[in-house]
Formats: structure tokens, C-alpha cells, sequence
């Protein structure tokens, strides 16, 4: 159902349902009950309306089946519910239910799927609501907590730990997702934009405003991986790093796992550094006008601008992108220099995601051509107003 008839039908009925390859999500302006028990959402229930029921699964990937699975269900009922439950509390703010169930820690995953959905999906409200979580992760939830006590004046509710029936003067159940790491401001009435929800996210994380072009010292920082997708040569990219004029600091991953701390390290660098994957996904956290360099390896260049390149352009950012060549890959000595994973990254990608993932996701290491590498630096350099140092 397309968003005019969506509002036509809710500002008819109270009640209206979107649907695309991504999500389902349903509206009601009118007063709703949902028992958190069996999860059933009780909306509107009119006299001489037929009853109808439906099940979602409020979390925004229709399209991922084997990620759906893990997402329980909310039961939806509509029309002509006698009795309907009694109160047992009753909210003067609306209610948002949707799932953390799939989350996995990701950060990618987690602020695409998950964190920029529930800004596309609740920010208008300006925090007068109440999350409802079916799945509830606590460590979601207290991992994003700046920014659900930024979206919501209220404790989310578990429905585990809160079995009873809840009256609200209305609903939202699932969310709105657009794309990767996008805010399709067209279908946002409130015509919010990736530029907003970076906003957004400075004020959550009380972030500073800095003028990149006035730090003494640029400051990089170099998103360090272990295994998959890992510089090998980290030590010697350093070296010329520093040699560029940059302070360093290298992201390991017990500090990127403490997001509070890790979005004002962020916050504080002119560039950030990484080989493609989640860490790119900390990007939310730069600056205006600060510089996102990923590392494309063998095999992933359109899945590289599809999940970062183009998002960070959308977020203001610089965006400079560093194609990783044969030579540079761990994949040449794993397959020789002749094999179609190294010459013709087409015929795999043919296969499927899976067989892209196996090969260029699992098995790719790199070692950097640092003089190379130290060219896309000066080029990030250029973009910040500064120039390399002579020598």
C-alpha cells in the first residue's frame, strides 16, 4: 500500500498497514490494548466491524528469511473484539513495539537495521512515546542507551519481564527501513534526512562540534581487524601515517566495543580508516567534512559502495575509496595468480552472496602497498585543507 493510501485509510478507519519487500508496519491513531503476554495488539476494536487478525514480525528484513526466523510475532487484531482485556495500565503516549531479536552484536546491522529505523519511525513523536521490545536483548538495549533515552522519555518495556495488558492512545508496530545506512527523504513526511539523523546523533552522544581545519594535528583513526579482512602490514601503514603528520590511534576491537567511548574517539579524528565491514558503520560518528577511507578489497567493490561509499556521501562525509590490487590480497597465494577469484571476481559474484562472502569476505587478508596507499592519505589530506609534509 502506497503512503497516500495509507493516510487515506488511517484518517478513515484509525488503522492502516504499509507493506514493501523490506517490513511491515501498521498504524493505529486510535486507542489500541496490547497484552504483552501472548503480544496481541488489540486495535480498533468497533462494534459492527468484521474482526481480522494478522501477524508481523516487527523487524525491518521481509526480505532475509533465515534472519526472520529468529524474530517472534505480534498478533494484530482488528474490528469487533468483545470483550476486549481490561486495563491493567494505562499510558497517555503512544506505543512503538518492535524486535531487537536479531541483532547479534553487529554494528552494522544494529544501526541499518535497527537505530536509524526507529529514528525514520519515532522521531516525530519528539520522545512522547513507549518502546514495547518482543526479543528483548538487554545488551541492545543498554548499548544504545543514549539514544532510546533520546527518542523516548520512558523506560522501554519488556515484555517478558511486564506481563500485563497496556492501554495507549495509539500504535506503531514495526518500522520503516529505506535502505542501507539511508534515510529516503521523499517517504518521510517530516522530510528527515541521513544529515538529521547525524544530528541527531551528536545531540544523543552530547558530541562536540569541531572545526576540522583549526586542530593543530590531524587526527587518524585506523579500525584494527584480527582475522577476517585484517591488515597484515599494520606496523608499516603506521610508520607512514605518523610520517603524513597524523596522531594515530589504532581501534582495536575491545575499543570499539564500548560504542559510548568509541563515538568520541571518532568524534575527536579528521579520518577514519578501515578495511571494509562493520567498523565502517562508526562513520555516524565523524564530523562534518571529515574523511571516510575504506580499504575495498578484491571481489567486494560493489558491496563496499553500496554499504559505506554511498551512505557516506549522504552524511556529508568525504568518502575516498582504496581498491585493494591482486598483489595485495592473501587470496593470490591461496588461489595463484590465474585463478578466476583473482582475474574474473564477476564469476563468483554469479554464484551469489554465499559465494562472494566465502571467498572475499571470509578468507581476505591484505598487505598494503604503503607508497600506494600513502597517495589516497595526501589525497585525504587535500580534502581536510591541509597539505603532506616535503620529504
Amino acid at each position: 500500500m502506497h503512503i497516500g493510501e495509507n493516510q487515506t485509510q488511517l484518517e478513515a478507519t484509525g488503522f492502516a498497514c504499509h507493506y514493501d519487500i523490506h517490513t511491515e508496519v501498521c498504524v493505529s491513531n486510535r486507542p489500541v490494548r496490547i497484552d504483552t503476554l501472548t503480544m496481541t495488539v488489540y486495535t480498533p476494536f468497533n462494534q459492527g466491524t468484521p474482526q481480522a487478525s494478522r501477524r508481523i514480525r516487527p523487524y525491518p528484513k521481509e526480505d532475509d528469511k533465515s534472519t526472520m526466523r529468529r524474530i517472534s510475532s505480534v498478533q494484530v487484531l482488528q474490528g469487533n473484539i468483545s470483550p476486549p482485556p481490561a486495563c491493567e495500565y494505562t499510558h497517555n503516549v503512544p506505543a512503538v513495539v518492535f524486535s531487537s531479536g536479531a541483532s547479534s552484536g553487529n554494528i552494522f546491522h544494529e544501526i541499518s537495521e535497527l537505530i536509524i529505523p526507529l529514528f525514520i519511525t519515532s522521531r516525530h513523536f519528539q520522545s512522547r512515546l513507549r518502546f514495547i521490545v518482543p526479543d528483548f536483548d538487554i545488551r541492545f538495549i543498554s548499548k544504545y542507551k543514549k539514544i532510546f533515552s533520546h527518542l523516548s522519555s520512558y523506560e522501554v518495556i519488556n515484555p517478558a519481564a511486564n506481563v500485563s495488558v497496556h492501554c495507549f492512545p495509539g500504535a506503531v508496530v514495526g518500522l520503516h527501513y529505506h535502505d542501507n545506512l539511508a534515510i529516503k527523504t521523499m517517504n518521510v513526511p517530516e522530510g528527515y534526512s541521513m544529515l538529521d539523523f547525524r544530528q541527531f546523533v551528536t545531540e544523543s552522544y552530547n558530541l562536540k562540534i569541531r572545526d576540522l581545519s583549526q586542530m593543530e594535528k590531524p587526527t587518524l583513526v585506523l579500525i584494527s581487524r584480527k582475522n577476517k579482512r585484517a591488515f597484515m602490514n599494520e606496523d608499516q601503514m603506521v610508520t607512514m601515517i605518523k610520517e603524513l603528520g597524523f596522531r594515530v590511534i589504532i581501534a582495536q576491537p575491545d575499543m570499539t566495543a564500548n560504542l559510548d567511548k568509541f563515538a568520541e574517539i571518532v568524534n575527536s579524528c579528521s579520518v577514519l580508516v578501515g578495511a571494509h565491514g562493520a567498523g565502517m558503520t562508526n562513520a555516524v560518528f565523524l564530523q562534518k567534512g571529515a574523511v571516510l577511507v575504506q580499504v575495498v578489497g578484491l571481489g567486494l567493490e560493489q558491496l563496499s559502495n553500496i554499504t559505506y561509499g554511498t551512505p557516506a556521501i549522504r552524511m556529508g562525509l568525504n568518502y575516498i575509496d582504496y581498491k585493494i590490487e591482486a598483489e595485495e590480497s592473501s587470496l593470490i597465494s591461496l588461489y595463484g595468480k590465474d585463478h578466476p577469484v583473482i582475474v574474473d571476481p564477476e564469476s563468483i559474484a554469479s554464484k551469489g552472496y554465499e559465494a562472494v562472502k566465502d571467498v572475499y569476505l571470509v578468507k581476505q587478508n591484505f598487505n598494503i602497498d604503503v607508497v600506494r596507499f600513502r597517495k589516497t592519505l595526501v589525497n585525504a589530506l587535500g580534502l581536510l585543507g591541509r597539505s603532506a609534509p616535503l620529504g
